[in-house]
C-alpha cells in the first residue's frame, strides 16, 4: 500500500522561513544558513527547520531519544520546518523516511560553534601557534554528540560547504558557518568518523563555482590520482623515543656528528613488483641499513601530499599530511619512532617556497589570490610554474609556522631541510629586468620573506629545543645561520653549495690540468666557517644527465673508484655536517630515477661494496672522533698544513678539539704516488694511520706507512713527518697520546 505524502506547508505561520530563505537553502546559495536551519526561536517557543533531500516525512528527537516533533515539507527537495515541544536550545537528530526505508542524522545546524573568541583574536592577530589544532577537519565529542569539526580559512567566499562520501558530494547538505571577523567557516558534523574523503565547495566572490579544493590542514589524504582529503583520528601513537629527543635537547648540534642520509622513500627500494614501500616496510629494511652504514641522520625528499610522482614531492598540495603512497599518519609515526629507538634522526625536506596550482590545491582557494600573490611578477615562479606564497599576510605566514610545528610536535622530526631558501629570498630570482617589482626600498631582498623565515625559525627553536633547521641557499646571503636577534635568518645550519659545486667541478678534470686549478679548493675554506655549514652530495647532483658522482669522476675505471673513494674522506676530515644522497654509499653508477629503486646489485661486485665499506668506516670514525665533529662550525678546530702544494694537487689540514687527538687529513688527488713527502704536523710523536683509502680493503693499490709515521723536530725546530702518500687517496692520523 503506498504512503500518503507529506503535504506541503502553505500557511505561513510564526516562525515560517520565507519562500526566499527557503529557495537559497535549497539552490546552496544561502550566506548564513545557520540563521534558517536548526533550531530558530518562534513566539514563546522554538521551530526546527532542516534539508533532508530524499526525505518524505522528519520527525525530530532529542539526543536522549525523546520525540519533540514532526516537521512538514515545505519544498520537495527536501525542506522541513515545525514547532518543537522543548524548553530550552538543544542538539537534535531526525529520523527521515520515504518509501523505500527510514534512516537516522543528527542536526549539525543545532550544535554552537567549536571555535571561541580567543581562537579569533590569536587567529586574526596571526600569533596562533596550534592552527593545526583547531583548523582542518577533527574528530571530537561536541554538545553530547560525537563527529568531525571542519574549520578552513576562505575569507572572500560567498559560501563554503563539507562535502564527501557522506553526503553525496552535495554541497546543500552541510554549508559552514563564517567567522565574519577572521574569514573562517565551520562545522561540527556529527556521526561521522575516521578515514570519509572530503572537499571543500566553494562559491567564490562573484557566485562562481570553483573546483573543488583539498583542506589545506588535511592531516591525511587519499591516494593519487585521488585528490580528496581524509578524516584522521588524533595520532595515538606511544612513543618511545624520549632518550633520543633529551639528547638532542640537551647538546649543541653544531658540536655533534651529523651524517645525513638523504633519501626519496619511493625509490630507495620496491617491492618485487614495483610497488612503493609501505613506512612498516621501509622501517623494517631502511633503518637497519642506515644504523649499519653510521649515518646519524636521514633525510627525507618531500613525503608531504603531493600529485605528480616526478615532481619529487616538491610540489605539495598537502603540507600537513604525510602522502599516501606509503601508509597511514600513523605508519609513518611508527617509522619515525623506531629510527629514534635506533638512535638515528629524522629530517623533512620542507617545501615552504612555493606550491602547484593544480585545481584542487591552494591556488585561487577562495576565487582569489588567498594563499599567493595576485601578481604573477610576485606570485608566479617562472622555473617551476608554481604559485609563490604572499609571505606579507599574516595568515600565510602563520599557515606556514604552524606547519613547521607541526612536524616537529605530532611526529616527533628531528629538523626540516627548508627547500630552495634563495628563491624566497630575491624578487628577482629566475626573472629578468621589468619582471619583478622591487622592495619598498628599491631593492630585490624579499623583506617579507625574510620575516617569514625569522618567524619560523624562532617558533620553532623556541617551542622544540632539539630540533634543527637547515637552509638550502645557494647565494652569499650574510648570517643564514645567525640567530634573529644578532640580525640573522635563524637557521641552525646551510647547506655549503659552493663546497659541492667547486669541489665536483675539480674532480671532473683530468688529474694533470688540476694544478692550475689548485683554487677552486683552497678557496672554500675562506668562508669555511661563515655560516654552520652542511656539506651536501645531494639528489640534485646526479638527476637531469648529470650522472652519478662515480661518473663525474675523471679517468678509467680505478682512477674513478679510487677518486671518489679520496674525495669521500677529504669531505669526511673536511669542516661541516655530512649529506649523501642514496646510492652514492656504494657508487651508484645509473643516474637516479624516481620510477625505479636503486640499484643493489651492484652491492654483488667488489669495488661497490667496498665504498659502501668505506663510507661505513668514516661515519665511524667521524662519529667517534672529536677532532672530525665538535669543531666543525668553528675556525679553532681548523688549521692548514698544506694549502699551495699545486703541483703535486695535495692538500693537508688538521683537525682538533678539546677531548680528543688531534687528526691529520693529507689528500693526494693525483694518480701517482708520493714517496718521502715532508707533512709538517703539530706535535712530534707517533700518528697512528686511522683512514687509508688506497688500502686493499677498500679495493685500492693497499700503498701506505705501515699503519703509523713518526712525527719529528727538524734542526729549525719544525716538526714534519716523512711519509708515502698514496695516489688518488685520503690519509687520516691521528696523533698517538700516551
Amino acid at each position: 500500500m503506498n504512503k500518503p505524502r507529506a503535504k506541503a506547508a502553505t500557511n505561513k505561520l510564526p516562525g515560517t522561513a520565507s519562500d526566499s530563505d527557503v529557495a537559497a537553502i535549497v539552490a546552496g546559495t544561502h550566506g548564513n544558513p545557520f540563521a534558517v536551519l536548526g533550531i530558530q526561536e518562534a513566539e514563546k517557543g522554538f521551530v526546527a527547520r532542516c534539508f533532508v533531500p530524499h526525505a518524505e516525512f522528519v520527525t525530530v528527537f532529542t539526543l536522549a531519544g525523546k520525540e519533540v516533533g514532526e516537521l512538514a515539507r515545505r519544498h520537495d527537495a527536501g525542506f522541513f520546518e515545525g514547532k518543537l515541544s522543548i524548553r530550552k536550545r538543544q542538539p537534535l537528530k531526525y529520523r527521515a523516511r520515504n518509501a523505500g526505508g527510514e534512516w537516522w542524522l543528527t542536526d549539525p545546524y543545532t550544535f554552537g560553534p567549536v571555535l571561541g573568541p580567543m581562537d579569533d583574536y590569536f587567529i586574526a592577530e596571526g600569533s596562533h601557534l596550534r592552527l593545526f589544532d583547531k583548523l582542518g577537519a577533527h574528530l571530537l565529542w561536541h554538545e553530547g554528540a560525537s563527529g568531525v569539526h571542519f574549520a578552513v580559512w576562505a575569507p572572500n567566499a560567498r559560501r563554503v560547504s563539507v562535502v564527501g562520501d557522506f553526503n553525496e558530494w552535495d554541497g546543500r547538505r552541510h554549508a559552514m558557518r563564517l567567522r565574519q571577523d577572521i574569514g573562517i567557516w565551520e562545522i561540527f558534523i556529527p556521526d561521522i568518523e575516521a578515514g570519509r574523503s572530503y572537499k571543500f565547495e566553494i562559491i567564490g566572490p562573484k557566485g562562481e563555482n570553483l573546483p573543488l579544493k583539498a583542506d589545506p590542514f588535511a592531516f591525511r589524504s587519499e591516494l593519487r590520482p585521488a585528490t580528496a582529503s581524509v578524516t584522521a583520528a588524533p595520532l595515538a601513537h606511544e612513543w618511545g623515543d624520549e632518550a633520543h629527543r633529551k639528547h638532542w635537547r640537551n647538546v649543541d648540534p653544531r658540536r655533534e656528528p651529523i651524517s645525513i642520509y638523504e633519501v626519496h622513500a619511493g625509490s630507495w627500494q620496491r617491492r618485487d613488483d614495483g610497488s612503493f614501500l609501505s613506512w612498516d616496510e621501509l622501517a623494517d629494511r631502511l633503518i637497519p641499513y642506515v644504523v649499519d652504514t653510521g649515518f646519524t641522520h636521514i633525510e627525507f625528499m618531500p613525503i608531504t601530499e603531493h600529485p605528480y610522482d616526478p615532481s619529487w614531492g616538491y610540489q605539495t598540495t598537502g603540507l600537513y599530511a604525510p602522502t599516501a603512497r606509503f601508509g597511514d599518519p600513523e605508519c609513518f609515526a611508527r617509522f619515525v619512532d623506531g629510527a629514534h629507538r635506533a638512535g638515528v634522526g629524522v629530517i623533512l625536506d620542507w617545501v615552504p617556497a612555493h606550491f602547484p596550482v593544480d585545481a584542487h590545491g591552494l591556488a585561487h582557494f577562495d576565487g582569489t589570490a588567498l594563499y599567493e600573490h595576485a601578481d604573477p611578477r610576485k606570485g608566479f615562479h617562472p622555473d617551476w610554474n608554481t604559485a609563490i606564497y604572499n609571505f606579507g599576510r599574516r595568515e600565510v605566514v602563520s599557515y606556514l609556522v604552524n606547519n613547521a610545528l607541526f612536524w616537529a610536535e605530532k611526529y616527533h622530526l628531528d629538523g626540516l631541510r627548508v627547500d630552495a631558501v634563495a628563491s624566497m629570498l630575491y624578487l628577482d630570482y629566475s626573472r629578468k629586468a621589468g619582471e619583478w617589482i622591487p622592495n619598498e626600498r628599491g631593492g630585490r631582498e624579499n623583506l617579507e620573506a625574510v620575516s617569514f623565515l625569522q618567524k619560523m625559525n624562532i617558533a620553532v627553536y623556541g617551542t622544540h629545543p632539539g630540533v634543527i633547521t637547515i637552509a638550502e641557499e645557494s647565494t652569499s646571503w650574510p648570517k643564514v645561520s645567525q640567530p634573529v636577534h644578532e640580525g640573522g635568518l635563524g637557521f641552525g645550519f646551510k647547506w655549503n653549495m659552493g663546497f659541492m659545486n667547486d669541489t665536483l667541478e675539480y674532480l671532473a678534470k683530468e688529474p694533470i690540468y688540476r694544478k692550475h686549478h689548485h683554487g677552486e679548493i683552497t678557496f672554500g675554506l675562506v668562508y669555511a666557517f661563515s655560516e654552520n655549514f652542511v656539506l651536501p652530495l645531494s639528489h640534485d647532483e646526479v638527476v637531469h644527465g648529470k650522472g652519478t658522482l662515480l661518473t663525474k669522476m675523471a679517468g678509467d675505471d680505478w682512477q674513478k673508484f679510487a677518486t671518489l673513494r679520496a674525495y669521500y674522506a677529504f669531505m669526511w676530515g673536511y669542516p661541516g655536517k655530512k649529506l649523501l644522497f642514496m646510492g652514492q654509499e656504494f657508487a651508484q653508477r645509473d643516474e637516479w630515477s624516481e620510477e625505479r629503486q636503486l640499484d643493489w646489485h651492484l652491492l654483488d661486485h667488489l669495488p661497490h661494496r667496498r665504498v659502501r665499506q668505506l663510507i661505513r668506516d668514516l661515519n665511524y670514525l667521524y662519529r667517534s672522533r672529536p677532532a672530525l665533529h665538535a669543531r666543525d662550525c668553528e675556525p679553532e678546530g681548523f688549521s692548514w698544513l698544506i694549502a699551495d702544494d699545486s703541483a703535486n694537487s695535495v692538500f693537508a689540514w688538521l683537525r682538533s678539539a678539546p677531548g680528543g687527538a688531534p687528526i691529520a687529513v693529507i689528500t693526494n688527488f693525483t694518480p701517482v704516488a708520493r714517496d718521502d713527502y715532508r707533512v709538517p704536523l703539530p706535535t712530534a710523536g707517533k700518528w697512528r694511520e686511522v683512514m687509508n683509502t688506497d688500502a686493499s680493503d677498500y679495493g685500492g693499490s693497499g700503498k701506505g706507512n705501515g699503519g703509523l709515521v713518526e712525527a719529528v723536530a727538524g734542526k729549525d725546530g719544525a716538526v714534519h713527518a716523512t711519509m708515502l702518500l698514496p695516489p688518488l687517496a685520503t690519509v687520516m692520523l691521528e696523533l698517538v697520546l700516551d
